[in-house]
């Protein structure tokens, strides 16, 4: 860090499942209306160290990141700074461990966490409808993390209805490297539409092998012909007595739900030493 540094702070932005998805409808400014339930994984996370400075700076432990507003966490500074007319100057450190283009939500989680950092860190009290409207700006999954509890999201997935879901059991989540476009996924999509009441369902569900052949998610179908070893991924979680299983977002990641720690663990070792591996526990 540059001696001009004043003053630091920490932030986890952590990452999401989502237990179903749907596409509903398309919209008339381009986007989709979807029905979710986002699941958030709070010991998966990336974390950001913001610090004032004279200039504005932006370094991470991945190369893939650039520091220009194709990273969301430059354009949620950007969209701070055209809100607030301030300078902001800060640098910033992102430490990643969510995979990129995995369904997982990383880089939405990252801009919220940093629309949090720099509202915290310059005093600058934006009211949260406002920073929601910068926050669906950024991305339609944004939103979600400025909430970050369990929640039923619709429309873009910005309307969230918070739901009394807790998965007491352990949860392995995979990716085999390989990531998705968003957009491209959105593309080649059909929608349709569901009459699942999500609130219902997962506000009083304790025996998740019941969501197996009641929840979906419409990407998946797409994708696992494009990319057998996301398809190979659920196909091996059930193989080793998941409860429910099912890809996250517009993948790659897929995600098991597992009775107990030995099951998961048993899993979890049978996938390539290559994949990103994971057991959250909360």
């Amino acid at each position: 860090w540059s001696s001009d540094v004043c003053s630091s702070d920490l932030i986890k932005a952590n990452a999401k499942i989502n237990i179903g998805l749907y596409v509903t409808s398309k919209r008339d400014d381009g986007f989709h209306n979807i029905e979710t339930v986002f699941y958030p994984i709070y010991d998966l996370y990336d974390t950001l160290t913001i610090k004032k400075n004279v200039k504005t700076g932006f370094t991470s432990n991945n190369t893939q990141l650039k520091s220009d507003s194709s990273n969301l966490v430059i354009a949620a500074l950007n969209e701070l700074k055209k809100l607030t007319n301030k300078d902001l100057s800060v640098q910033i450190f992102l430490n990643k461990k969510i995979p990129i283009g995995a369904g997982l939500g990383g880089g939405s989680s990252d801009a919220a966490a940093t629309l949090i950092g720099l509202n915290k860190l310059f005093a600058l009290s934006i009211p949260n409808p406002e920073l929601n409207k910068i926050a669906l700006e950024l991305g339609s999954d944004v939103p979600f993390f400025l909430l970050n509890k369990p929640a039923v999201g619709t429309s873009r997935g910005e309307i969230l209805n918070e739901i009394n879901l807790h998965i007491p059991q352990p949860i392995l989540i995979v990716n085999p490297g390989v990531s998705i476009s968003t957009k491209n996924a959105f593309k080649n999509i059909t929608p349709v539409s569901t009459n699942i009441n999500f609130q219902n369902l997962f506000n009083k569900i304790t025996d998740f092998s019941l969501l197996k052949d009641e929840i979906k998610n419409v990407f998946e179908t797409n994708i696992f012909e494009k990319y057998p070893a996301v398809k190979n991924i659920k196909e091996k979680m059930y193989r080793y007595n998941a409860l429910f299983s099912l890809m996250s977002g517009t993948g790659s990641t897929v995600f098991g739900i597992f009775e107990n720690q030995s099951d998961v663990i048993k899993c979890r070792d049978n996938f390539s030493e290559k994949y990103f591996k994971y057991i959250s526990n909360i």
